[in-house]
């Protein structure tokens, strides 16, 4: 992991007025928090929270049944969350949790009613606008017994020549009979630095669904989330796409512990550089049988770059089921073959190919995030062909 020197941002006086009405934001902000998952102008949502550098800029509620408030206040209201609060993450763990302990700045807390089925999504984005805004979070997540929920989160920076860092702490619980889909776009800029620090507990039949989207170019982004399948008949699901540009360091994985009999675990990365370096991780482990677990990590090189895959299967007694499936190189020239065969040319069939590859479909995104994912995907598709 690269050391990252912590004077070169800025921890205080970066505070910002509130925002009644997000859609009074100026195009290019709206733009900026669109690729991160969060569309100001949707009225199909349950909640929610922007925070800006140093100040939660708005938070709400628009479902009874669903809790979005600020960490801050939130920690004030329920005397520090005691059965929350930096129960999942130690905070020396290192300086970033450290420098997050030490001087938060803000975060969300998302907490469900019991029972509740929350059907339109809660939305969040944790933005930097300040140059050299360096930003403490911690986001506490609570899914309580038979509920569900959808949230779709996101961080981004004002421009793609911002330089900033982001630490992010994040602890997840997911209670039995609930479930969570946790949908992650990231948006940031090239001279910026994200050390998010994750974990969380998913109990007896619960289910928490997380999918992570990151397109753009980021200086250097290191993340390895820890969930603990605690409860019988839990299940984990990651899905994963990333893409490398030029100058990117992505240091990304996965880890699923598996504490309880009858839990399933999956994660499925898919990755491609254009001439960045990714080490995409994965780790599953099975400590209580039956328990069934599955690791994919598929790589694709375009135009140089470094794809460094490390699957890990950990089976510590007898009766766990684990498997991996692990691919990294360039396109297969027999399916370029194929395609032209059927009419088109080398970067028509390229471009299908990578196309495929980065699918979204499956994560079920908000129509106007999927139609500017696929407009970045068309844009990857361009510059690879040139």
């Amino acid at each position: 992991m690269k050391k990252v020197d912590l004077n070169l941002y800025k921890f205080d006086g970066l505070e910002h007025d509130a925002v009644a009405d997000l859609s009074t934001l100026n195009n290019e902000d709206k733009e900026q928090l669109l690729m991160a998952g969060v569309d100001v102008d949707s009225e199909e949502t349950s909640g929610t929270f922007l925070q800006v550098d140093h100040s939660n800029v708005h938070c709400d509620s628009t479902n009874k049944d669903v809790e979005v408030m600020d960490i801050k206040k939130a920690l004030e209201k329920y005397d520090g969350l005691p059965d929350y609060y930096f129960k999942l993450i130690d905070q020396d763990k290192d300086e970033f949790t450290k420098s997050a302990a030490d001087n938060l700045h803000g975060g969300y807390f998302i907490r469900t009613k019991k029972g509740a089925k929350i059907k339109a999504p809660v939305q969040s984005c944790l933005f930097l606008k300040a140059e050299q805004s360096g930003q403490n979070i911690h986001n506490i997540i609570v899914v309580e017994e038979d509920s569900e929920i959808q949230i779709l989160t996101g961080c981004a920076a004002a421009h793609s020549k911002f330089t900033g860092a982001h630490f992010g702490i994040s602890e997840i619980y997911v209670k039995k009979g609930g479930k969570l889909t946790f949908t992650m776009v990231h948006n940031w800029g090239e001279n910026v630095t994200v050390r998010p620090r994750t974990a969380g507990v998913v109990e007896e039949g619960g289910v928490f669904i997380n999918n992570y989207v990151l397109l753009k170019k980021v200086k250097d982004m290191q993340s390895y989330p820890t969930i603990y399948l605690n409860g019988e008949g839990a299940v984990a699901r990651f899905n994963s796409v990333l893409v490398a540009p030029e100058g990117s360091h992505l240091d990304s994985g996965t880890r699923i512990i598996q504490n309880a009999p009858n839990t399933r675990g999956e994660i499925i990365s898919r990755t491609i550089t254009t001439g960045g370096t990714i080490i995409s991780r994965g780790h599953i482990q099975g400590n209580n049988a039956p328990a069934r677990g599955h690791l994919e990590c598929q790589g694709l090189l375009l135009g140089g770059g470094i794809i460094h895959a490390v699957p890990e299967l950990e089976a510590t007694v007898e009766g766990v089921e684990l498997s991996h499936e692990a691919a990294v190189g360039k396109i297969a020239q027999e399916e370029i073959e194929y395609l032209m065969a059927r009419g088109m040319d080398e970067d028509e069939a390229t471009s299908t190919i990578v196309r495929g590859f980065l699918n979204v479909d499956d994560m079920k995104l908000p129509k106007k995030l999927q139609i500017e994912i696929d407009k970045q995907i068309a844009e990857l598709d361009s510059s690879n062909a040139m």
